[in-house]
């Protein structure tokens, strides 16, 4: 289900309320391959839901570039909603996700291998209260920039 920014922090209220251990994790998931689908797998298993933050538009092209996404944040929400393994999906426009790790205080945080605690400004608030990082081994040769490459090499 795609939930509007304004109204995802009651909506894990609710579902911790309830007895449910809330799993986030965040990105771009422009064209969706494998190694997404593989990874989202993995962060649903450490809860019992799981909630998406999509970056925006804007918000992807601030780090990737005026050429990303290829596809708009409508489709990418709708695409990974479409996902048995993801519950919720939030559009968010920032270029990490802090503002809205501290609307969702997951109790599980996922990310990627490619990055460290240390890198993580999400992981150290969520450690900050007691919740959990995990860091998710990536798919070897799977990645959106490889997609990319070998379109454009056709």
């Amino acid at each position: 289900m795609i939930v509007a920014s304004e109204n995802i922090e009651k909506l894990c209220e609710i579902l911790r309320a309830g007895g449910k251990k809330v799993v986030f994790t965040n990105g771009c998931f422009d064209i969706l391959h494998a190694g997404h689908v593989r990874y989202l797998n993995t962060a649903r298993s450490f809860g019992d839901c799981l909630v998406l933050g999509i970056n925006t538009d804007a918000s992807v092209r601030s780090f990737k570039g005026p050429d990303r996404p290829i596809n708009c944040e409508a489709d990418r929400a709708e695409v990974v909603d479409a996902l048995g393994c993801v519950d919720y999906v939030v559009l968010f426009g920032e270029r990490t996700a802090e503002e809205l790790i501290k609307k969702v205080h997951p109790d599980v945080y996922v990310k990627g291998g490619d990055y460290t605690i240390e890198t993580l400004p999400e992981g150290q608030i969520v450690l900050g209260y007691g919740g959990q990082v995990e860091l998710v081994k990536l798919v070897e040769g799977r990645s959106t920039t490889n997609v990319i490459k070998k379109i454009q090499a056709q």
